[in-house]
Order: C-alpha cells, then structure tokens, then sequence
C-alpha cells in the first residue's frame, strides 16, 4: 500500500487552515510541500512562514520539496518551522552529499529530486544516503501537468539500483498522478504519490485520498 502525499500547492490558499485540518483527518501520510523560488523553477510558492502556521494544524509528517537554489543556506529554517524531511534537487546542488549530511545532522530524513530529463544512474554514489528519492513526472514549477509515461521506466530502473543497492529508501512519484495512472505507477515500484490537483480539484478531497490508499 502506498504513502499518500497531498500536495498543498493545490490547495485554496484562502482556507488553507481548512484544507489542513481536511487532509489532518483523511488516510492522507505525508504532507507534501513544494516551495520554489523563481530561480530554479519558473515559479515562486510559499517559504518558511506558511509552513510553521501549517504545522500548527497536524501531527502528519512534513515532506518539504525544495526546488530552490543554495538549500544549504535555508535548512535550518525549514527544519525550525516543522519539516521532518527536507528534499533538495541533484541538479540544484553542487555538493549533492554534503547537503544530505546537513539535513541528516539536522535531524530530517533526506529526500533528493531528479528532474524528468535526470537519469537515474545520477544517484548511484549516494542512494545509500537518501532516505526518499522524488522522481519529478512533469517538469517542476507548476500543478496540475499530465504524467510523464517514461517515468514509468524511471521508476523501475531505481528500483533496480535500491534491490542492488539492499537499501530501504522510498521512491516517490511527483506529478500527474491521479486515481486512473496511480495504480500503474505503483506497480512499477512506488512507494509514495504525490497528488496535487488529482486531491484538491475533487469534490470530496478526503474520499479521493481513500481511494488512493485502496490502490
């Protein structure tokens, strides 16, 4: 059975505490937030401020997206305003290993996301340190994109390198899942979906959650 990881980004900002509080009370696992800065990705979203008001809302652990540039200079924060795992971009990240060491001795599990056009093989020399891998299904920036079908393969092949590997870091599908593609997506070796649009565009979020979970 799949983790389930709404993600706020779609949301209704102006009943945020509401959604919160919705998803706090659904079979929704993980809280998935995507904070970008207009560097990186071509979109600007939300920073450590709404984060530490979204945590006064649950107890569900907090998958903070990183698609910023320099997450060394802000983990910390993250960290300080509730994230229990904090995800940085390969291609964002110069020093790649030395920013997963930050996050570990800061107490986070570590989460690294690769783009549609990364390989995997990219993640080779330090899967044994990576506690979530996000594999990117759309190009970051934006919600509500159609599903990637060569991530598919994507999502195989790391499961190929965790066997070999004998490590137990989750593989999570981010971006254009939704309850037609999500059992696929599962079977070729999630762990973790992210649902964005598929969640919040729905007209009962909470039962949409359900019917992921039954995948």
């Amino acid at each position: 059975m799949a983790l389930i990881a709404p993600s706020l980004l779609s949301a209704d900002f102006l009943n945020l505490e509401r959604d919160c509080k919705m998803l706090d009370k659904s079979e929704a696992d993980y809280f998935h937030l995507d904070v970008m800065d207009g560097r990186f990705v071509p979109n600007i979203s939300f920073g450590m401020s709404i984060i530490k008001q979204m945590r006064k809302t649950t107890s569900k652990f907090f998958d903070v997206h990183l698609m910023i540039l320099e997450p060394e200079k802000y983990a910390e924060d993250f960290r300080k305003a509730g994230a229990d795992g904090l995800t940085v971009h390969l291609e964002a990240c110069v020093h790649l290993h030395r920013n997963l060491q930050q996050i570990r001795s800061l107490g986070m599990k570590t989460g690294v996301a690769i783009n549609p056009h990364t390989p995997v093989d990219l993640l080779r020399d330090v899967i044994h340190d990576i506690d979530l891998v996000c594999l990117m299904s759309v190009n970051p920036g934006f919600g509500g994109q159609s599903f990637i079908p060569h991530s598919l393969q994507k999502i195989k092949d790391l499961r190929q390198l965790i066997t070999e590997r004998n490590v137990h870091t989750l593989i999570e599908v981010d971006g254009g899942v939704n309850i037609e593609n999500a059992g696929t997506i599962i079977a070729a070796g999630a762990d973790v979906l992210v649902a964005g649009n598929a969640v919040f565009s729905s007209p009962d979020p909470s039962d949409t959650i359900s019917q992921l979970k039954k995948l």
